[in-house]
């Protein structure tokens, strides 16, 4: 093991993306900062590898990535020069229908509106300021949910994301299509749809198709990492893997230290370091339902039914807005879903580097009862079946992970919640404690994953807010 004496100005404990963005704002304040990450290879939830068959490369977790262009601090840093490109597909979502129709997002607000008959201005309507003020409503809706700068436009927002999703498109919409796609765009919060603050996720994700896109990493998410890391490197930070941190009394008292880890690991290690008090409150924290996720090495493209469907990075399948209801209603109340909706991406459509000539990779997952053991492989092969016909026909092999698996893989990922933690009312405000500044746990220790606000995403901005914590409490700096 490394020893890690003073000739540190702080340590972060885990190589996600929250942790290499803490990292990062730490060095380029001057400080000599150190990454200690117990697996071989860096990247957290940005990790892409061979899961099924050589030369096939999938990525293990997150896929797709409107997040990290909407990131004020990600779109700060000069990533393209250490490798990272992005590849924007030709539509950023899909979302296909039973009668062979499907709902094409568009990047542009009035050629998606063209898409949805009646309901196109009722969409416009909702979307179009929201996209107009992206350049600086994405500093409120990704900050610290404490202080905002621009009160009136955030206003405007929560007066509509503060409400179910259910209620929103009950008041907004009036065909299927509108409400079923919101549906699939709201649903990445892991939460009921017809719960409070449900229809913030759908506004800001649907927001970020016209705004940002929703591109995918060339080469895979595991691009990011590196690029994230090369820069790093260039501000003098350091690196260190295969190094398992087991307790915080591993690192001298008199450095701070951030943690990219969920409470539930921050409680296990940190022994005498943090007291009791702050341990009870961290032991109370909230973790929401799990992931069940495939990787798939494919013959051939998928044969989705509608062809524009094909050309779509990512597709929400599940139906109707009800069926979606359902189904996520189910899995809050650790129930099983007989037919989940899924998230499916297909990188190598547009980005040949995923598979070898003329074969593909497809990336699916659909959500869990916290901890299910269960094997979901063949509800998602056939709701992909369901609008592309033949699937199982092209699959040369698949790899899957139930929950149990993801937490293996990643231990932030409790009973499978990719998202550090559910994103219900409480928990938005109050993640992982109801505190002004909820980055600062005790003596000289920080927690910046995505336990913390804004929550769950590739955007760095758990881990760019808790080092900015850190920078005004032990070194003064603004």
């Amino acid at each position: 093991m490394p020893e890690l004496t003073s000739h540190y100005d702080a340590i972060v404990v885990g190589s996600g993306p929250n942790g290499l963005s803490a990292a990062i704002k730490l060095a380029q304040n001057d400080l000599k900062v150190v990454v200690i990450e117990s697996k071989t290879t860096i990247g957290g939830g940005t990790r892409t590898q061979e899961l099924t068959e050589p030369v096939f490369y999938h990525d293990v977790c997150s896929a797709v990535h409107p997040t990290a262009l909407s990131s004020p601090f990600f779109s700060s840093l000069p990533l393209s020069d250490y490798g990272l490109e992005w590849i924007h597909p030709d539509f950023p979502i899909a979302h296909p229908l039973d009668n062979g129709e499907a709902v094409i997002a568009h990047q542009s607000v009035s050629e998606t509106a063209l898409e949805l008959g009646i309901d196109g201005d009722a969409y416009s309507a909702l979307f179009r300021d929201l996209t107009k003020n992206w350049p600086v409503l994405r500093h409120d809706l990704f900050g610290t949910l404490r202080k905002v700068k621009h009160p009136i436009r955030m206003v405007d927002f929560g007066l509509s994301g503060m409400r179910s999703a259910k209620g929103l498109v009950d008041s907004t919409f009036r065909n299927q299509q509108a409400k079923a796609y919101f549906a699939g765009v709201a649903a990445h919060s892991i939460l009921p749809l017809d719960k409070a603050f449900s229809a913030s996720f759908g506004l800001v994700l649907g927001a970020s198709v016209h705004a940002v896109g929703w591109p995918i990493a060339k080469g895979g998410s595991q691009a990011i990492s590196s690029a994230m890391a090369n820069y790093l490197e260039s501000l003098n930070g350091e690196i260190i893997t295969d190094f398992e941190v087991t307790d915080l009394s591993q690192f001298p008292v008199d450095i701070p230290v951030l943690l990219d880890l969920t409470p539930a690991q921050i409680i296990k290690i940190s022994k005498g370091r943090l007291p009791s008090s702050i341990k009870n409150k961290l032991s109370r924290f909230k973790y929401g339902p799990g992931a069940f996720k495939m990787d798939f090495a494919l013959s051939e493209p998928v044969p989705w039914v509608n062809d524009r469907a094909k050309r779509a990075g990512t597709l929400h399948l599940g139906g109707t807005f009800e069926e979606i209801a359902h189904s996520e209603k189910m899995v809050w109340n650790n129930q099983d879903p007989r037919e989940p909706y899924v998230l499916v991406s297909q990188p190598s459509v547009f980005d040949a580097s995923r598979a070898p000539n003329g074969k593909h990779t497809l990336w699916a997952y659909c959500h869990v009862p916290n901890g299910s053991e269960k094997d979901y492989s063949n509800r998602i092969i056939k709701q992909i079946e369901r609008y592309a016909p033949g699937f199982r026909d092209i699959i040369i092999s698949y790899s899957s992970m139930n929950a149990p698996d993801m937490e293996s893989y990643n231990a932030n990922y409790v009973g499978g919640d990719i998202n550090g933690g559910a994103q219900n009312l409480a928990q938005l405000f109050g993640r992982p404690l109801l505190k002004w500044d909820p980055y600062h746990l005790k003596n000289r220790s920080y927690i910046c994953s995505s336990s913390t606000p804004p929550g769950g995403g590739v955007h760095g901005m758990c881990g760019f807010h808790a080092a900015r914590s850190l920078l005004r409490r032990e070194f003064n700096i603004h």
